[in-house]
């Protein structure tokens, strides 16, 4: 059973360390800090099992590497209760409170399926990230015939260091743990939609999604679905071509919310919900994995969910393009003509660059029909963007450089890591030049700026008359580590197009 994970200003009391384990954190800077026993107490000795003594020992002993992302950890009490420090090394495109690290710190933790109490001992500015890494440790998916069924709780508490490196000085309120739980809440679900293979989660099982999280957020949200045929009739070629030989029939699915500001901001997910490559096949080794290619559509919905339930301003649109490419006799071929939503065509000379086909129509429907100012479309679309910014990191892209900047300096302070791409559409979209059509595809040279092409062709699908902002985020690394999924995209949504998480 999946750990129920509570964000709390002070922790629920037990009567010792038997009943609750605890795993204390944080950098060994600020762990040393006069009062950190004192403030994780309750947390590492209820029944008076750690002695400032020994809790000032282990803090000694914590040898972090000066060179490498490796942390370290001291058990304090048995088994039961242990503190761990972050890497010291950051370097300026990462985020200050290593979330990467703290993921993996937790996740042994966590596995245990006891009750654990997790003290993260930290500045406010990393509260956030450190929220989201404690939830893509704590996962919600597993189909294990011996998945552990006892329900177990895992109870987060921050205690907040100060500018001038005092702890107790300021604490999180009720409200701010609140907003806490609802981040954490959407980073699981959204690793839990990319966790789940596609004989569970096809394009209806995610339409269902959909439909449950608006009518969690009630009457504040509208919900349409546009499904199977339609899509062909409504002139979304690009989506219908990908996902007709499908068994189960492709949707565009929009939720719309009305903040009260002018400005109407459209998130545009890539929602593959399996990728065969179609009959540009995959190879064997290439295919597993590709459930997973519905990550940006997952990163949409949940972060959707989080804006709405913290509170928004903007009037805020999702859209999910949600297609299965499969392989049947009706499936698009090499060498088709596509005539896609934005009045032009493609020929198609690879089917396995099916997400930049959806992802044009999506693209230009958030614009000429939602009239969205800025669009911003997330996918896992190319393994050229892992060669360009790596496993950690997405590849963004942007036609303005004010929102690009904002972006990845949201993506440092939540956790989000994310570094830009060439932006460049006058030298990059030659690569899809058709004697047939108004562009291929797939680009000719796989050498020059693969990734920035693939972005450039769905920009090439707004519509001509758009001025507005586009930012284009290509997750194909940072969506899943170690074989799950890590909900990204989330926080980031929630930084850029949300309230802020903490009132400080």
């Amino acid at each position: 059973m999946p750990a129920t994970l509570k964000f709390c200003t002070k922790l629920p009391a037990v009567g010792s360390l038997s009943e609750r384990e605890c795993l204390v954190v944080g950098h060994k800077h600020i762990l040393t800090l006069h009062g950190a026993y004192e403030a994780s107490a309750a947390a590492v000795s209820p029944g008076g099992e750690v002695s400032k003594e020994l809790f000032t020992q282990a803090l000694k002993d914590l040898s972090p590497s000066q060179t490498s992302d490796a942390g370290d950890t001291v058990p304090l009490y048995l088994k039961q209760a242990s503190i761990s420090c972050l890497p010291i090394k950051c370097s300026r495109t990462n985020c200050p409170s290593r979330p990467d690290a703290l993921a993996n710190l937790v996740k042994p933790v966590v596995k245990k399926n006891k009750d654990v109490a997790i003290v993260v001992i930290c500045p406010r500015t990393h509260v956030v990230p450190s929220t989201s890494a404690i939830a893509r440790a704590c996962q919600l998916y597993d189909s294990k015939s011996t998945a552990s069924t006892k329900a177990f709780t895992v109870s987060v508490c921050f205690v907040l260091s100060d500018a001038d490196g005092l702890l107790g000085g300021d604490e999180l309120s009720d409200r701010e743990c609140g907003n806490l739980s609802v981040l954490a809440e959407s980073v699981r679900f959204a690793a839990r939609l990319t966790d789940m293979p596609t004989c569970e989660l096809d394009t209806d099982a995610f339409v269902q999604e959909a439909r449950a999280v608006a009518a969690e957020l009630g009457g504040r949200v509208r919900m349409s679905v546009i499904t199977g045929k339609d899509l062909e009739k409504g002139g979304f070629g690009g989506l219908w071509a990908v996902g007709k030989a499908a068994e189960k029939p492709p949707s565009l699915v929009t939720l719309e919310y009305d903040g009260g500001d002018e400005e109407i901001v459209a998130l545009v997910g890539k929602g593959i919900v399996y990728d065969t490559g179609g009959l540009s096949i995959k190879s064997k080794d290439g295919m597993p994995t590709m459930k997973r290619d519905m990550g940006g559509a997952a990163a949409v919905l949940a972060g959707f969910q989080a804006a709405v339930k913290i509170g928004t301003s903007k009037k805020l649109r999702g859209v999910l393009c949600l297609a299965e490419n499969s392989v049947s006799p009706e499936a698009y071929r090499p060498d088709d003509i596509i005539h896609m939503l934005s009045g032009k065509t493609v020929e198609v000379n690879n089917t396995d660059a099916e997400g930049r086909m959806v992802l044009g129509d999506g693209v230009h429907y958030a614009a000429a029909t939602l009239n969205a100012s800025t669009v911003v479309n997330i996918c896992t679309l190319t393994g050229a963007q892992k060669i360009a910014a790596g496993n950690k990191h997405a590849g963004i892209m942007c036609n303005d450089e004010t929102l690009e900047q904002k972006c990845l300096h949201a993506g440092r302070a939540c956790g989000d890591l994310c570094v830009p791409l060439l932006y460049c559409p006058e030298l990059l979209l030659k690569e899809f030049k058709s004697e047939v059509a108004d562009m291929k595809n797939s680009v000719k040279d796989r050498g020059n700026a693969q990734a920035s092409c693939a972005g450039h062709f769905i920009e090439a699908h707004l519509p001509k008359t758009y001025h507005g902002k586009w930012l284009h985020i290509d997750c194909a690394g940072p969506i899943d580590e170690a074989e799950r999924g890590t909900g990204y995209g989330v926080a980031l949504f929630v930084e850029l197009f949300a309230n802020p998480v903490l009132q400080g």
